[in-house]
């Protein structure tokens, strides 16, 4: 059997594979080995995710959006 896959499910902006807010624990770690240390990259893939979200949830608070979305990337290479 095939492991769930933890995509965003918009418009809630939940994870497919857990149920948790997107991006979570597991898609993190799966993105960080996916974008294989372009940080840039990657973070112009969650800011773009952010903006969606943004659209989708008009009560999301922008600090909390920025640290769910942009803030668990890691300061220095990984």
């Amino acid at each position: 059997m095939k492991p769930p896959e933890h995509l965003p499910s918009p418009p809630g902006w939940t994870c497919t594979g857990c149920g948790r807010e997107w991006p979570c624990a597991v898609k993190q770690s799966q993105l960080l080995v996916e974008f294989g240390g372009a940080r840039a990259a990657l973070a112009v893939y969650l800011g773009s995710c952010l903006l969606a979200a943004a659209r989708d949830l008009p009560g999301l608070q922008l600090e909390r959006a920025r640290n769910r979305f942009l803030g668990w990337l890691p300061r220095r290479p990984f």
